[in-house]
């Protein structure tokens, strides 16, 4: 099972493109998906196998940063 953040696209050059996740920006491939600058993709070994709605993606993202908030509290390493 993978479990994966959510990212937005913020650059895109044909097949290639950079995905934000929260200031730290990756660059992925394109290939398997439809998606564009502003859409949010889940990304696997560089990528983007699936988009989400910002809707979902961002309901994601709070989750995690819940779960890693929970952690520091915990004094769990991440």
């Amino acid at each position: 099972m993978c479990l994966a953040i959510p990212g937005k696209i913020i650059e895109r050059d044909g097949n290639e493109g950079v995905v934000d996740y929260d200031g730290a920006r990756i660059k992925v491939r394109l290939d398997l998906v439809d998606a564009d600058v502003g859409d949010y993709v889940i990304v696997h070994t560089g990528f983007a196998i699936d988009t989400l709605s910002e809707e979902d993606a961002l309901e994601s993202i709070e989750l995690w940063r819940q779960i890693g908030e929970l952690q520091d509290e915990s004094g769990q390493s991440q």
